[in-house]
């Protein structure tokens, strides 16, 4: 919708949709409403791609206030009956899964399988970036960046911590694409594809038990000796492990891959940044701060119900009602960020971005993709200082009906 558009449609009575949601799936582009809504209406009435209304919240101080209130729930967003954004394609208790995995005692476990300093992970990846980029090389140019190594290098990260072959990424990472849809309605095999993946993962937790203690890998290989020797918890079963293990596997995988390619893409839509991080390796964790508060993989904001009614803004949300915060409108606040259309990878001021969320849900593998993020582009900018984007940024196609901005393939050249 135009700003022109939204001028026309504003003073509408509070029943009325501003505008429909999600905006653009362009992901190299900031929607032109941001600005118009963060100025006019930073809490805008809208309806969602089920017909639902919502609220959206545009700015930075108001998006920062529905997050760490925890009268906004995420669980409840699955919950029968209330306002969504779209049909649910995964299991609704999976919904909160950081919460269950706190109730069912299995924090420690999760927290030290994502901690990116352990022991031999980093030197391991900055190996499997190496290999997957002489690979492209080898086969030569133009390459699809995404395919050949963003999804590829998403998959081994996650493979490893989790502790299951990286031979067996392409079916975990086919996966994804039904687990993350966004559809209208629900549709039955949405199910069918979450426990084929649950199937797989009892099947890989049980080859952890097989081995000896010493040999078992990864959070499977913990949640093996759990289920061995910890009397507490006897009570979780291999579905419940299995659970755990699918959710983060494709939380992550999805959100890092995503992430990578439109970092990835910005740089090449600005050569000279890519010479900058080649000629300072050390700016490099500041650059991956820049890029998250740039990064438009987020297309369809983080959702949370009212549990009771709550003032923001302007606006009372009422007890019930879908909240909606939209990232690329809170990152690109300039109330929070000086001249925040520019991607400046100098950056340094007082405000973290909300790219991993925050309060209670504040993502707790951000350190691990933060990481990630860092090797990887060390690892490009080291070994292709001439990438290019080998086609028009306006020929590459953006998916539609996914849980993220993404262009189906990334052509690049060096």
């Amino acid at each position: 919708m135009t700003v022109e558009q939204l001028e026309g449609r504003e003073g509408g009575g509070a029943g009325d949709a501003l505008l429909d949601f999600p905006l653009s799936r362009r992901g190299d582009v900031l929607p032109q409403e941001c600005a118009w809504l963060r100025e006019k209406a930073p809490v805008a009435r809208v309806r969602t791609l089920t017909g639902d209304p919502a609220w959206l919240v545009s700015s930075y101080a108001l998006a920062k206030q529905v997050l760490e209130d925890e009268r906004f729930s995420l669980k409840d967003t699955a919950n029968a009956g209330v306002p969504r954004q779209y049909a649910l394609t995964i299991p609704p208790e999976v919904v909160n899964n950081m919460g269950n995995i706190n109730s069912a005692g299995l924090r420690n476990a999760v927290m030290k399988a994502l901690n990116p300093r352990q022991k031999g992970l980093q030197d391991w990846l900055r190996a499997a970036a190496r290999e997957l980029v002489d690979r492209m090389v080898t086969e030569g140019g133009p390459a699809d960046l995404r395919a050949g190594f963003a999804d590829p290098f998403s998959a081994a990260l996650h493979c490893r911590v989790l502790g299951v072959p990286f031979e067996d990424r392409r079916r975990l990472m086919s996966g994804l694409d039904v687990a993350f849809m966004t559809a209208r309605e629900p549709f039955a095999d949405s199910a069918l594809n979450w426990y084929k993946d649950v199937g797989y993962f009892v099947e890989r937790l049980d080859a952890q038990l097989a081995l000896p203690a010493e040999e078992r890998t990864g959070l499977l290989g913990r949640f093996a000796g759990l289920k061995e020797a910890d009397p507490e918890s006897a009570h979780l079963t291999d579905d419940m492990f299995a659970t755990v293990a699918v959710s983060l596997f494709g939380a992550g995988a999805v959100s890092t891959s995503a992430f990578l390619v439109l970092a990835v893409l910005a740089l090449l839509q600005r050569p000279e940044l890519i010479g900058y991080l080649r000629a300072h390796p050390e700016r490099m964790g500041p650059a991956v701060d820049e890029l998250l508060r740039w990064n438009l993989s987020v297309g369809d904001g983080l959702p949370r119900i009212a549990l009771e009614d709550v003032r923001v803004g302007d606006v009372l949300v009422e007890k019930g009602e879908l909240v909606l915060v939209l990232l690329e409108g809170a990152n690109f606040d300039p109330e929070a960020f000086e001249n925040p259309d520019v991607l400046d990878l100098e950056r340094d001021g007082p405000h973290a971005n909300l790219a991993f969320g925050a309060g209670r849900h504040f993502c707790p593998a951000s350190a691990l993709g933060r990481a990630h993020a860092e090797i990887a582009l060390e690892v490009l900018v080291e070994r292709l200082p001439a990438l290019r984007l080998a086609v028009p940024a306006e020929n590459l196609v953006w998916r539609t009906g996914f849980i993220k901005r993404l262009p189906e393939r990334l052509p690049v050249a060096w």
